[in-house]
């Protein structure tokens, strides 16, 4: 089932996500609808929070850039209860989107490495060092886990720049092509 996305403004995602109990009802069916919603709205990751649940739930299809990156070919993978436990000193640059907060692209700088705890969908434990875009991609989603959005991370001058068109996003004024949830109040 094609779930809608929360959008910026939306409380939701300004929480800490919770870890779930390993008998969280209906988590295989939760997983599938969050890969089924992802590949709708043709994104690479999608947190929990984004689909209105403030639980640690992470899913990220990296297979869709398969084509450039062959290393990520059916890669479909969950991260439950996950959590970046160290960081590498060394950082990029890199461009970054975000499924709710459509529209806005801005470069973000990120550790190039992290290494992370977490389940997988069979709910076995993961201790791992990722790299380079994979890495990217889970902080990007782990983020959303700890209430924080990619914007945060901007500088200060380009937050200003983009101010106006999160403020009309949070107003409900956004255009894109998936199910979305917008904040009306």
């Amino acid at each position: 089932m094609i779930l809608p996305m929360y959008i910026f403004g939306q409380p939701v995602l300004r929480k800490h996500a919770e870890d779930i109990p390993t008998d969280y009802p209906n988590l295989k069916e939760l997983i599938a609808n969050m890969f089924e919603t992802l590949k709708e709205a043709e994104g690479v990751g999608l947190a929990a929070p984004q689909i209105g649940l403030p639980i640690r739930v992470v899913v990220v299809d990296l297979d869709c850039v398969s084509d450039d990156e062959p290393q990520f070919k059916g890669y479909l993978r969950a991260f439950i209860n996950g959590h970046i436990v160290e960081e590498g000193e060394e950082m990029s640059d890199f461009e970054e989107g975000c499924l709710s907060v459509p529209g806005i692209h801005e470069k973000v700088r990120r550790p190039s490495r992290v290494r992370i705890q977490y389940l997988d969908a069979d709910l076995q434990p993961h201790d791992e060092w990722l790299e380079g875009f994979e890495a990217r991609v889970i902080q990007h989603e782990f983020d959303h886990l700890e209430g924080k959005m990619f914007v945060d991370r901007l500088s200060p001058l380009r937050k200003q720049l983009i101010k106006k068109k999160l403020v009309a996003m949070s107003k409900g004024k956004f255009a894109c092509s998936y199910k979305a949830k917008p904040n009306h109040a």
